[in-house]
């Protein structure tokens, strides 16, 4: 098992480089549904965090409710891919959206994009705007275009 600190950059770079990823969510009868996002993830060197700009109103937020857990799959054509596990919790209060609107607008290319083009976000304080904070318990990255080779390393991290 490898530590946090080997396999947290690994995640970012192929999260960032594939930037969107399918998320799977359970609702309240326990079927699962998947969806396409597009996180963004921030390494401190000690901690791992992402962040989705979503709305606290979709059905998304309503499997939430019932299982606060998600699962992240990021996958490309040579087969890179970066898994997470995560604990969830969504940053609802003005400071914590207006500091998640600002991550996203300030973000770096290609995962940075201006919140506002979605319609019904508008601003920071708009009812449909929401941060979902992504807290991982269990990380993958498996570099499929290096291990088909014979090189690259498959790293798996767990709380």
């Amino acid at each position: 098992m490898a530590t946090l600190a080997e396999t947290a950059p690994a995640f970012v770079e192929v999260a960032h480089r594939i930037v969107w990823c399918t998320v799977a969510t359970v609702d309240g009868d326990g079927a699962p549904r998947t969806r396409v996002l597009h996180p963004i993830w921030e390494w401190d060197g000690e901690r791992l965090t992402g962040w989705i700009a979503t709305s606290p109103e979709s059905v998304k937020a309503a499997h939430l409710r019932h299982e606060s857990r998600v699962s992240l799959t990021y996958w490309d054509s040579t087969h890179d891919v970066a898994t997470a596990d995560c604990d969830t919790e969504w940053e609802l209060d003005a400071v914590g959206r207006e500091r998640g609107w600002r991550r996203f607008a300030d973000g770096p290319e290609p995962v940075g994009y201006d919140p506002s083009i979605i319609p019904t976000w508008i601003a920071p304080d708009a009812p449909a705007f929401g941060i979902l904070r992504l807290d991982p318990v269990r990380l993958r990255v498996m570099p499929g275009s290096l291990m088909l080779r014979g090189q690259g390393q498959l790293l798996t991290w767990a709380a």
